[in-house]
Formats: structure tokens, sequence, C-alpha cells
């Protein structure tokens, strides 16, 4: 047990736990900036992230036609679609990447469902990376189309 002057005891609570534990030369313990998820990891979220941005996505839309009247969400995309190459670029892909993976994702998860042999580590980052190549290779021929 350590015992503290009244002194040492006040400069002990004006550090912060970073400060104390740097003076003792114990290191902090690493969190999520400085983690390297593995790419099942970022696989999972990304996945997620999508399905939201899908849904919130469909949800404007709706809301726009709802608010606007018939019409709206085409009038929209041809606005978009008419700022030009760059804009209409990025939109094609902001749409084009999260329906393909979300789709590559589902399409992934019931082989899992029906093959489970296939939800090896080895196999879960194979198949990640993969989704994540032809899903972008799939929204950037859709960009140039």
């Amino acid at each position: 047990m350590t015992v503290l002057s009244k002194q040492s005891a006040e400069e002990y609570k004006k550090q912060n736990y970073t400060t104390r534990q740097k003076e003792l030369g114990r290191p902090v313990s690493p969190h999520v900036t400085i983690y390297s998820f593995p790419v099942g990891a970022l696989s999972s979220i990304t996945n997620r992230v999508t399905g939201c941005v899908l849904t919130f996505g469909a949800a404007g839309l709706g809301a726009a036609e709802l608010v606007g009247g018939a019409g709206t969400s085409l009038w929209i995309m041809q606005t978009i679609g008419s700022q030009g190459f760059l804009v209409a670029s990025a939109a094609k892909f902001s749409v084009a990447f999260p329906v393909i993976y979300h789709c590559g994702g589902a399409v992934r998860h019931l082989i899992w469902d029906y093959y489970p042999e296939y939800l090896e580590n080895t196999d879960v980052e194979k198949s990640s990376t993969a989704l994540f190549g032809i899903s972008t290779l799939i929204s950037l021929g859709f960009v140039v189309v």
C-alpha cells in the first residue's frame, strides 16, 4: 500500500490518468484510433453502414415525393446529373456502391447460412476483400456508363 503525503496527494489529483501512467513508464492501452480492425470486422461495419445509407436515401426520396409532389425525385436526380461529370460521377458511385455492396453482403451471408464450413477466419478475410474489390469495380463501371 502506498502512503501519500497531503502535498503529493494534491499533486496526484491534479494529474490525469495518461500523465500518471506516462510518469510510471506504463503505456496507455490501445484504443480504436490505433487498433487495426480485421478486414472481416470492416466488412461487417460497412455492410451495416450501407444498409443505413440505403434506408435513409430511400426515405429521403420518399419524403421528397410526399412533400414536393410526383416527379420531385426525378427532378432531384436530373439536377444532380446536370451539374457536371464530377458531381454526377460522385452521385452515381454514392448510390451504386451501397446497393452493390449490401446485396453482395446478403449473398455472402446466404452462402454462410447454407455452407457454414466457409465461415472460417481465412475464408471470411478472402470473401471480405473480394466483396470490397468487386463492389468498387462494379460501382466504378456504373460511374462511366
